[in-house]
């Protein structure tokens, strides 16, 4: 059963859109299966928190959700009454005829909720179908679907192959295409219902939720990451490795390097109509979990012949 999405970022109902953001990347950052490869249940909080933000950061998905029209996996939940209603929408093609003398076929009570809902069912509907059609029996077009798909962002980034299964248990082949972004929809021609005599199939639609990561930033078509380096490697420079979203590369930090440095690795971006991005990577300098007395005195014999301040014409008094 999906977890509830408010309480798998430990928010209440009335969280601002801030804190739901806030609280997502906070369980990202130290429940992601690559940082605790030791404890089984860091995957599991990082799903349920991602189902969660995926749901919630769509303003209209949120409002919904919180009326009780889809449950915490996005699914529709049809209000009650909804099949009844439609089986007796004058004109309706699948309104069962009733006995000569004017009672239930068969000698049993109808039960409309129970037979749009089976009839929904054994035609592929899930999410939000495009209604029930109204041409005549024989000839009705299908159903048009609509998903949503959970996209990692590195598979959103790269382009990737994925299938969904469908409530009546088929499965769907999905192609994420390079660059995909984060709210878009992909059209799939005829994957929708099936269609009733000669009328054509129903198409599907799949939204994209990308999935955010704790290591990337996307930009337009730029990635963003941020790389650590060391004291010695600020001041004399080097290569040093880099993740980008194609793997990991060496980047030549330069002599003299500071914090908040900007280097740019052109096409290491995500493909776009203009062709691909460029990964733009800000320098971070961290200084040594602990400053032994080597480094100390260093360091204050450096600061008595070299001193410098960085703040000059900045600082307010």
């Amino acid at each position: 059963m999906t977890q509830d999405p408010y309480a798998a970022l430990g928010l209440s109902k009335d969280a601002t859109a801030d804190e739901i953001k806030k609280a997502y990347r906070k369980i990202a950052r130290t429940n992601h299966p690559d940082l605790n490869p030791d404890d089984p249940g860091a995957e599991e909080r990082f799903k349920n928190a991602s189902h969660a933000y995926d749901l919630l950061k769509d303003p209209e998905q949120r409002r919904r959700f919180d009326a009780g029209e889809i449950d915490a996996s996005g699914a529709e939940q049809a209000p009650r009454g909804y099949y009844r209603d439609e089986a007796r929408r004058p004109g309706n093609p699948y309104t069962q005829s009733r006995s000569a003398s004017g009672g239930p076929p068969f000698g049993e009570e109808f039960d409309a909720d129970s037979f749009f809902a089976n009839f929904a069912r054994s035609h592929g509907a899930s999410g939000h179908g495009g209604g029930f059609g109204r041409s005549a029996p024989g000839n009705a077009p299908g159903q048009d679907m609509q998903y949503r798909l959970s996209v990692p962002f590195l598979d959103a980034a790269q382009g990737a192959k994925t299938r969904i299964t469908l409530p009546d248990g088929k499965a769907l082949e999905v192609t994420i295409p390079e660059g995909a972004r984060d709210g878009q929809t992909l059209r799939l021609r005829g994957k929708g219902g099936m269609g009733f005599g000669s009328g054509r199939p129903g198409d599907a639609f799949i939204k994209l939720d990308v999935t955010p990561s704790p290591d990337f930033e996307r930009d337009g078509n730029d990635i963003l990451v941020s790389l650590p380096i060391t004291i010695d490697e600020a001041v004399l420079g080097g290569k040093v490795p880099v993740n980008t979203v194609t793997g990991a590369v060496n980047v030549t930090v330069p002599p003299g390097a500071s914090s908040g440095q900007v280097l740019r690795l052109k096409g290491r971006g995500v493909k776009g109509s203009s062709g691909k991005g460029d990964q733009r990577v800000t320098l971070r300098i961290v200084s040594p979990p602990k400053i032994d007395d080597e480094l100390k005195h260093f360091m204050e014999g450096w600061r008595e012949n070299h001193a410098y301040d960085p703040r000059v014409g900045k600082a307010k008094s």
